[in-house]
């Protein structure tokens, strides 16, 4: 699958599963290259990294106020949070290294923008396969507008969004002449309890945009709410991965680690192909459906002439004789001759 296809994914298919790097690379690229070698042979299609520098994440009184939300970095005095978004930030010149390393491995590369210049860069001269816009920016029109005539597909993000601002950032997309939208539900708390990942939302979005593709935002902690959303017919499914949750930084708690991410993308092929067709059809052979069904056999030994009873039959496997669904038809009927209790009744039994 490739989402620079047009028209190549699709809800219900086998869903295309984004590693989500981030800044778990710690600003170290050698870390960051074991990312994306470990994230390949968990079977991810992707790897995405988020293009941000220090004066394109937070404004002054952010770093003023040294902290972000509730993190690790809250009162700190070894470093400031200015400090670390230096140190976490990847470069443009990092970016098409790791771009060009993981095509060497095998791997789709993208990238998160956060301002119109890291647009830019990411499709002039990354050539990104594809743009993903963070939750953050679902209501920031004017840069929706902008990454829509980047002319690239869109994948969005839609945490912290009421309906009517997904909506609305839709249109706003669509009015810029960009349709190739694939839509995430997304909770942008992390991680969040399950009660408020609400995957029925999922079915929202695919009744409320059935033009366009849905998948999955992933912050819970493990690999059953992503793996509970591939049977809801999500065709990606975005997960932060690391190589060690323990480590120091922003999203080691709540990434999948590379034995999560594999059963993830185990368990995601196995749902898609378990789920099948909507066409009811017993796909047991005939043999293994005479094997486990009942035919007519004799409550009692009958002699040549003898009319059938209905006391005189019952049903029991294998389906080889005449079925159950006969019994009308032979109730009444003559046998030609002598049968033994507990024969199966055939065709060939009965007088013509």
């Amino acid at each position: 699958m490739n989402l620079t296809e047009n028209k190549s994914v699709f809800n219900f298919c086998k869903p295309y599963i984004i590693a989500e790097l981030g800044s778990n690379h710690n600003g170290n690229m050698d870390l960051a290259k074991k990312l994306i070698v470990q994230a390949k042979e968990a079977g991810a299609d992707c790897v995405k990294f988020q293009s941000w520098s220090k004066d394109s994440i937070f404004a002054r009184k952010k770093y003023d106020d040294n902290y972000f939300v509730a993190d690790d970095y809250r009162d700190r005095t070894d470093y400031t949070l200015e400090d670390i978004v230096e140190e976490y930030s990847i470069s443009e010149q990092e970016l098409l290294d790791m771009k060009s390393f993981a095509y060497e491995v095998g791997v789709d590369c993208t990238s998160t923008p956060f301002s119109k210049r890291e647009a830019d860069f990411l499709v002039d001269e990354m050539n990104t396969p594809f743009i993903k816009v963070a939750s953050m920016d679902l209501n920031n029109y004017p840069f929706l507008e902008y990454l829509a005539r980047k002319g690239k597909p869109m994948v969005i993000s839609t945490g912290l969004s009421e309906m009517y601002e997904i909506d609305r950032a839709i249109k706003c997309i669509e009015m810029a002449g960009n349709k190739d939208i694939l839509i995430l539900h997304c909770v942008a708390t992390y991680p969040p309890v399950d009660s408020d990942v609400n995957l029925n939302n999922i079915k929202t979005l695919m009744n409320a945009y059935p033009e366009y593709c849905v998948g999955f935002s992933d912050h819970t902690i493990g690999i059953e709410i992503p793996l509970a959303s591939v049977a809801m017919g999500v065709c990606l499914i975005e997960k932060h991965f690391t190589l060690d949750k323990k480590m120091e930084g922003w999203d080691h708690k709540v990434s999948a680690n590379k034995d999560e991410l594999a059963a993830i993308v185990r368990g995601a092929k196995r749902i898609n192909e378990a789920l099948g067709t909507y066409r009811i059809s017993a796909p047991e052979s005939d043999e293994k459906k005479e094997e486990f069904r009942r035919s007519i056999v004799l409550t009692r030994a009958l002699k040549t002439g003898d009319v059938i009873l209905d006391s005189d039959l019952d049903y029991k496997r294998p389906g080889t004789g005449l079925k159950p669904e006969m019994t009308e038809y032979v109730v009444g009927m003559t046998v030609n001759k002598d049968l033994a209790y507990d024969h199966i009744l055939t065709q060939e039994d009965l007088v013509k």
